[in-house]
């Protein structure tokens, strides 16, 4: 991943604004969107510390994340007081296994990842600049089987007004990005202006969306 030591320092320095403290309430409402099944296998890339693992391992037998920070991977277990085991994949990554989740310690382009049947992206599409995405969207789509479903969440904004990340991605770019889906546009949810996000940056706009992905070839 380009400049991974940015996404280090981060979690190093705890500027981790984008880590939501519970469950994110977009999945609970949407997650029943991907007809998922207990024995569906479930990727959540860029996942660190999220509340949101805990409630798809509540749902599935099988959970997988992927992170770059060492330090979020091994806070997520600690915080909630799981003892994992731990093995070293392909000599060079770090697995962390408690019942159905494991977290794997990599680069979300190079880790060794098992086909799945879903994804959950809450946070990863949109921390990555635009000319990393469209890299990011072949790597996801390669994992998924055919019939798989990606349950995204995505932001809208005029970027001029913001620096990222997280960034703004047009509906426009995910429907190329994710050219061997159908794109479904499931919310669009428009930011007041009182909004904390549009008030601190003075922005013109702010949006959150879910988007539900199909892979058909």
């Amino acid at each position: 991943m380009k400049d991974p030591e940015f996404w280090h320092n981060k979690w190093a320095t705890n500027e981790i604004g984008f880590h939501l403290e519970d469950v994110n309430p977009l999945l609970i409402q949407f997650w029943k969107h991907t007809s998922a099944t207990r024995s569906d296998k479930v990727l959540v890339p860029l996942c660190g510390k999220s509340e949101d693992l805990i409630w798809l391992a509540s749902k599935h037998d099988d959970v997988r994340g992927v992170d770059l920070s060492n330090i979020a991977v091994r806070a997520f277990f600690a915080e909630h007081f799981y003892t994992p085991l731990v093995t070293n994949v392909s000599g060079q990554h770090e697995l962390y296994q408690f019942d159905e989740l494991s977290i794997v310690i990599g680069d979300i382009f190079t880790v060794p990842l098992e086909m799945v049947d879903l994804v959950y992206d809450r946070a990863a599409l949109v921390a990555l600049p635009m000319e990393m995405r469209n890299d990011y969207a072949k790597r996801i789509q390669s994992l998924l089987n055919v019939g798989g479903k990606i349950l995204l969440i995505n932001l809208d904004y005029e970027q001029s007004e913001m620096a990222g990340p997280p960034f703004s991605v047009p509906e426009e770019e995910i429907k190329i990005l994710y050219s061997d889906c159908i794109v479904t546009k499931l919310q669009r949810k428009e930011a007041g202006k009182n909004h904390p996000k549009r008030a601190e940056k003075g922005m013109s706009r702010f949006a959150e969306e879910v988007y539900l992905l199909e892979k058909v070839k």
